[in-house]
């Protein structure tokens, strides 16, 4: 008997108290493992995920959980070839593999990278500016994210054991939420060989990782208000998840993602001759194919130009003529296996329901391969009566596809709401007018659009690759979910709460400084401090410096930056917003810096840009210049020895009326390179 599958619960590995189920090879039909989660404690491990695993996450900020996801990528990474052997088990192609395997690893790489350019190295994110609330500055609001305080539950299907449960995983985890890990026992064998690699690199916390393999009938039982359910997998049990007294009544977070009849769309203005033509064939054919067509982005509506229609067919036939099913090891084969003899029998069944209303034009589903493996050959369709659900209603989950024609694009656009949503559309034309009209005519239906043409073909990931830093979700039949979306994933395990308050509550709470908040000014000036040594806060006044009719001049004449404005006295005065010669922007910017700059080498290292610049009063010749300069964000790099610090910049004329305002970026020593 073959290796009984263990899940990890309680910060142990746990085997089941019976034999469990075997596990197929969707090759040879042999045993590769057996799975159950009888005598499993699944309550145990839900509050071990809240009471151990979600304090050791809340203590790191983000940046440090990013580190740690960096490091598990990389060790994943490193020792991808023995997921690539297991992974010929599930009917994978050495392609279908990469796309799974490699393509989870890097999204948790993307994931680590994101978090660090984009989130503080904080616990706490900040949404959007500060609203003012009264006349006076004193009590203001400022959106904010935090951690809950749950676990998230992530249920995975079979056609993507690896990438399927780490893309679910890293948004998770750098939101500071332990995740328990729910894999479709028909490839959970290499979920569970993944998940054991990263539990013994030991470099996750304690109860952030917790896998379940078999059955987790009862795993919403033990959910509130805190947790959350991530799904992928049927309509028909994403309907059942949801209508669950935890989700209806307690406020569980739940997030399907289901089944979805893609389409891709065919421009008007394509023809044979031109190269479009051959992306579009070879995008439908490249989706019908890989990994056997068992993808939820796959495309399933081939919609066509009436008068295109034949040529597309006769296009596709082409190619499929040349697939090769059979094992993935076998030189020449360019198509695997199905993930079970019941998943053929499935798509299948799917088949029988589609020929209700369309024809079969290329492959014989009625001809089933005799060998052990769940083979099957490529089976395309061409739609009859237009006004047929079949097309619109069936998802064959395998490689099966159906033309159907359209005339104009009110018609199209009918075609493609009738999927009820989808995961994902792809439309391949040439002209930018009609990819903005059918954009916009899809885009209600779908969570992401893919417009191919041949400038963009050669960089483009295809219809069916979600991106870690792209929405991955649908509406309607789709499942009214989001994944992925770079930081909006993060987000999406975050409460966010309106916090109302003084700038001196909100600083606290942000860790930003807010304008009305306490300023700290000293003998020390700031930029002699290091990153260890400044606080937010601390201040500069520089000033007063008055301006010139020379230094506008001049100014003029070493930039070049002529404008009327700066250097046509009547023509200046006629403006009615500058009523005489004004002083350049970026004079007063120039202006500013030579007030707070302290010139000698010290723990500021270099400026690396402005942000949020703004010229509110025009300066005139004559006018006095005061500027203040306040460190709002202080952010420590965890992998270099500086880090960034974010400085308010306030500049004002001699009737203290704020002439610009723009945040300063520079990069500073922390203490130890310093010294």
């Amino acid at each position: 008997m073959s290796r009984l599958l263990e899940s990890y619960a309680q910060g142990t590995w746990y085997s089941a108290t019976d034999d469990g189920v075997p596990l197929l090879s969707a090759v040879d039909g042999s045993e590769i493992a057996r799975v159950s989660s009888s005598g499993l404690d699944v309550a145990g491990m839900i509050d071990y995920a809240r009471t151990v695993g979600g304090p050791a996450l809340a203590a790191l900020t983000f940046h440090e959980r990013a580190a740690l996801l960096k490091q598990v990528g990389l060790t994943l990474m490193a020792g991808k070839e023995e997921f690539y052997q297991l992974s010929r088990h599930t009917g994978a192609t050495a392609r279908d593999s990469g796309v799974d395997i490699d393509g989870g690893f890097g999204t948790v790489l993307s994931y680590a990278s994101k978090a660090r350019r984009e989130l503080p190295n904080d616990t706490v994110y900040l949404d959007g500016a500060i609203e003012p609330l009264g006349k006076k500055g004193t009590f203001l609001g400022q959106h904010i994210y935090t951690s809950r305080r749950g676990v998230a539950v992530q249920i995975n299907a079979f056609n993507f054991p690896v990438w399927g449960f780490l893309e679910k995983l890293a948004p998770a985890f750098i939101a500071g939420v332990p995740s328990i890990i729910k894999p479709a026992s028909q490839t959970a064998y290499l979920t569970e060989l993944v998940f054991r690699r990263i539990i013994e690199s030991g470099l996750l916390p304690e109860g952030s990782l917790q896998l379940i393999c078999g059955s987790a009938r009862d795993v919403l039982d033990h959910l509130g208000g805190q947790d959350s359910v991530a799904f992928t997998g049927s309509a028909d049990t994403a309907a059942m998840l949801r209508s669950h007294p935890a989700v209806v009544g307690d406020g569980v977070h739940f997030t399907a993602e289901a089944d979805s009849l893609n389409a891709s769309i065919l421009g008007s203005d394509v023809a044979p001759s031109d190269p479009e033509f051959e992306l579009f064939v070879k995008g439908v054919f490249t989706e019908m194919t890989s990994k056997a067509g068992q993808k939820c982005t796959a495309i399933r509506r081939v919609l066509v130009p009436q008068n295109s229609v034949e040529q597309v067919i006769e296009a596709l036939t082409a190619k499929l003529e040349k697939v090769v099913v059979g094992d993935p090891n076998d030189e020449g084969v360019t198509m695997g296996a199905l993930a079970s003899i019941e998943q053929r029998d499935e798509v299948l069944k799917s088949i029988r329901g589609l020929t209700k209303s369309a024809s079969v034009i290329f492959g014989d589903p009625e001809s089933v391969d005799q060998r052990a493996g769940a083979f099957m050959a490529p089976v395309l369709l061409k739609a009859g009566d237009k006004a047929a659900n079949e097309p619109h209603d069936i998802e064959a989950f395998g490689p099966v596809s159906t033309v159907i024609g359209y005339g104009d694009t009110a018609e199209l656009f009918d075609l493609v709401a009738r999927g009820k949503g989808s995961l994902v559309a792809s439309l391949v034309t040439k002209d930018s007018a009609l990819a903005r009209e059918i954009v916009l005519g899809c885009a209600p239906y779908h969570g992401r659009i893919l417009v191919l043409n041949a400038e963009n073909a050669k960089e483009s990931t295809g219809h069916g690759s979600p991106l870690p830093v792209l929405v991955h979700g649908g509406p309607g039949r789709a499942g009214g979910g989001e994944e992925l979306g770079g930081i909006r994933g993060v987000l999406h395990h975050m409460q966010r709460t309106a916090v109302q308050g003084t700038p001196d509550v909100l600083t606290a709470v942000g860790n930003k400084w807010v304008a009305g908040s306490a300023r700290i000014t000293g003998d020390v000036h700031p930029f002699r401090k290091n990153l260890g040594e400044l606080k937010i806060g601390d201040t500069i006044v520089g000033g007063p410096r008055q301006v010139t009719r020379a230094d506008i001049d001049h100014f003029a004449e070493f930039t070049g930056d002529t404008f009327y404005a700066h250097t046509d006295p009547e023509a200046a005065a006629a403006n009615p917003l500058f009523g005489g010669i004004v002083a350049h922007g970026y004079l007063v910017v120039s202006l500013a810096a030579g007030l707070f700059v302290d010139p000698a080498p010290g723990p500021v290292l270099a400026n690396f840009g402005v942000d949020s610049l703004r010229f509110l009063t025009p300066v005139k010749a004559e006018d006095s210049l005061t500027v203040t300069l306040t460190a709002k964000l202080i952010t420590p790099r965890q992998s270099a020895d500086y880090g960034e610090v974010r400085w308010d910049a306030v500049v004002v004329n001699q009737n203290d009326e704020p002439v610009a305002t723009y945040d300063v970026l520079t990069l500073v020593a922390k203490p130890e390179a310093a010294s």
